[in-house]
C-alpha cells in the first residue's frame, strides 16, 4: 500500500501573451475596435472585459490540467460539465499488475492531526480500512475476479487521475467555487494552488477571484 498527497500539472503550453491577444482580438469584433489594439493593450482590455460580465469572450482559450485526487474529489470536478475528462478507470486497470507496483495507492487525508492523540488514532482507523481494502482487493483478483469485479471494494480514499480541460471561463467559474470555504477541505487542497498557478500563468483572468 502506497499513501501520497494530491498534486496537479498544468499540461497545456500556456503561452499568456498569444492567449490575452486571441481574447482581445475576438472581443474586439463585438464591438468593431480592432483599431485600437494596440501591442500592449490585450491584458487591459481583457479585465475590463471580464469586470464588464462580458465573460463569454474569454471561452476562446482552454487550459489542460492533470489532477491526482482521490476518487471522491474526482466525482465532484466532474460535476463542472463544460469540460472534457479523461480519466484513470477502476474497470480496466488491474493494480495488482507490476505497472501498478502490485498495491494500492491512496490520497492521504490532511486534516488530522497525527501530532495529537485524536487525531493520530483517526488516522490509523483511517489506515487500517484502507490496508483491508487493499487486502480483499487483490485476493478478489487472486480468486479471478476482474478488475470491474473487484473494484466493487475500493473506498473514496484511493488515487485517481484525472486529466481536464476547460476553457478559461469555466475555469472561472470552477475556482469560485472551489476554492470556498463551503467547499470540501481536500476539493480546496487541490483547487486553492492551483488558482495560484493560473493567477502567476494569467493574472489578468484569474487575479479578482479570491481578492
Amino acid at each position: 500500500m502506497q499513501i501520497i498527497k494530491p498534486y496537479f500539472i498544468i499540461e497545456s503550453e500556456v503561452n499568456s501573451e498569444e492567449m490575452l491577444k486571441l481574447i482581445e482580438k475576438a472581443g474586439r469584433t463585438c464591438y468593431r475596435s480592432e483599431d485600437r489594439a494596440t501591442g500592449a493593450s490585450a491584458a487591459d482590455f481583457v479585465k475590463r472585459i471580464i469586470r464588464s460580465g462580458h465573460e463569454s469572450v474569454i471561452e476562446h482559450c482552454s487550459i489542460t490540467v492533470r489532477v491526482v485526487c482521490d476518487r471522491a474529489i474526482s466525482h465532484e470536478i466532474v460535476r463542472h460539465r463544460l469540460a472534457s475528462y479523461s480519466q484513470e478507470s477502476t474497470r480496466y486497470c488491474n493494480y495488482s499488475r507490476d505497472k501498478f507496483e502490485n498495491q494500492l495507492t491512496f490520497i492521504e487525508p490532511f486534516f488530522w492531526d497525527t501530532a495529537t492523540e485524536d487525531g493520530k488514532r483517526k488516522f490509523d482507523i483511517w489506515k487500517s480500512a484502507m490496508e483491508f481494502a487493499e487486502k480483499s482487493y487483490m485476493e478478489l483478483i487472486k480468486c479471478g475476479a476482474t478488475p470491474q469485479e473487484a473494484r466493487s471494494v475500493l473506498p473514496n480514499s484511493l488515487k485517481t487521475e484525472l486529466v481536464m480541460t476547460m476553457n478559461l471561463r469555466e475555469w472561472r467559474n470552477f475556482f469560485r467555487q472551489r476554492t470556498s470555504q463551503a467547499s470540501h477541505p481536500q476539493m480546496r487542497e487541490i483547487a486553492q494552488p492551483l488558482l495560484e498557478k493560473f493567477k502567476e500563468l494569467l493574472p489578468a483572468v484569474f487575479e479578482d477571484i479570491g481578492a
